[in-house]
């Protein structure tokens, strides 16, 4: 067995980022920057008011109240294009340009108004109320960096930044076989030795997620024929998949049948709970993740090696995320040898300090606990027994594009 430190190293260095590909903004959620992206504009624009109001002279209402002498307005879309001198005011509105001559703004709740004359109620310094041209970016400015994965806000900004096109790093295609005779799929009849695949459910919307495109092989059946059928479908893809039949058992036959197909075997065997059996390699032209079947084993390993592998190829830093430190909300006891990821809960203690909780049972074909788990408690081979409220590492489960 290896550690998953040298497991992660492995894996990360079987990939590079793909290629590129230009698409409009319409199409960019979820997906990876290729390069950074500069604003193509200033933003605001110009000056403008920040509240509905009086552009008025900082100078003429030093001293209030006073009397002003409306001579327009400006409103969002339709500027006044004339200069406000001394002793006039302009009506002007949120997001309005600032007129010429203007330095500030009355909102107004502090003036009287009367046909054009404007009373003044309270003072006004310079700048107030105002958003100064270039307050939010200007042009020139890199506001996206290459590698972010593009949320809803993000595709807002690039329109901000009238940027209508992106390059982005292409969608991984990652096949998925799930492999045993006991599997169905959800909706068929479930006969007395039959399971539901949920594996090739979890794993497709996790590619998703993750910003990659499933491709689902289907069901190899426990025969060597069914198993070199179905592996032919992985052709042309980024990234092979298989679940089940990673172990050594006599219908376990997934790396024999590799083998026999020209498997250049990376790795097999992780010195971790859950997720021991991972198989890592390349078949032909493409590289091979092999899964446990349990679901929990599965999920683990998808969290930590199907995330790095699919940041290497969308241009990821796949160690920059970092374990995060938490109390314990429960006695553990020492660990053995492997690197154990127990699944927890996350929930506030008497002070209101958030502790992660473990569950009373960890068996891997929990799904149910798997689901409602938020982190992972991460700990070292040979850790020692910790004690209630202790700090603890831990892997979150849903952070940014994270759905595991």
């Amino acid at each position: 067995m290896i550690s998953v430190e040298a497991a992660l190293a492995k894996v990360c260095a079987g990939f590079r980022p793909l290629d590129r590909e230009t698409i409009a903004i319409e199409q960019a959620l979820g997906r990876a920057l290729a390069e950074d992206v500069a604003s193509q504009l200033t933003h605001p624009p110009t000056a403008v008011s920040a509240m509905d109001g009086y552009a008025v002279r900082a100078a003429d209402v030093a001293t209030v109240p006073c009397t002003l002498t409306q001579i327009g307005e400006s409103r969002a879309g339709l500027g006044f294009e004339g200069e406000v001198k001394s002793g006039e005011t302009v009506r002007i509105y949120t997001g309005a340009r600032l007129p010429e001559g203007a330095d500030s703004i009355v909102i107004q709740e502090n003036v009287e108004a009367v046909s054009t004359a404007i009373r003044v109620l309270e003072t006004a310094p310079v700048g107030k109320y105002i958003r100064p041209a270039g307050l939010d970016f200007k042009a020139g400015d890199v506001l996206l960096k290459q590698g972010r994965i593009l949320a809803a806000r993000d595709i807002g900004l690039l329109a901000s930044m009238n940027v209508p096109t992106i390059s982005a790093y292409r969608k991984p295609r990652i096949a998925i076989m799930s492999t045993g005779d006991e599997l169905v799929m959800a909706g068929q009849p479930v006969g007395p030795d039959q399971i539901i695949n949920s594996n090739s459910y979890a794993m497709a919307a996790y590619i998703t997620t993750l910003g990659g495109e499933p491709v689902n092989l289907g069901i190899a059946r426990d025969t060597e024929q069914s198993l070199r059928d179905t592996l032919a479908g992985a052709k042309g893809t980024d990234l092979l998949v298989t679940i089940g039949g990673a172990s050594v058992g006599d219908y376990d036959l997934v790396q024999s049948v590799m083998n026999q197909q020209g498997l250049d075997l990376g790795f097999y065997k992780i010195a971790m709970r859950p997720g021991k059996p991972l198989i890592f390699g390349q078949l032909h032209d493409v590289p091979v993740l092999g899964l446990p079947g349990n679901p929990v084993s599965a999920g683990v390993i998808s969290r930590l090696f199907l995330k790095a592998a699919m940041d290497v190829m969308l241009g990821q830093d796949p160690t920059a995320e970092k374990l995060q430190s938490v109390r314990l909300g429960a006695d553990l006891e020492a660990n053995d040898q492997r690197q154990d990821y127990l699944r927890a809960r996350l929930q506030p203690d008497a002070n209101g300090e958030l502790t992660a909780v473990p569950f009373n049972r960890q068996d891997s074909s929990m799904m149910a606990r798997f689901a409602q788990a938020d982190c992972l408690i991460v700990r070292a081979p040979h850790a020692a027994a910790v004690k209630k409220g202790e700090t603890v590492s831990i892997l979150a489960m849903n952070i940014g594009r994270v759905g595991f």
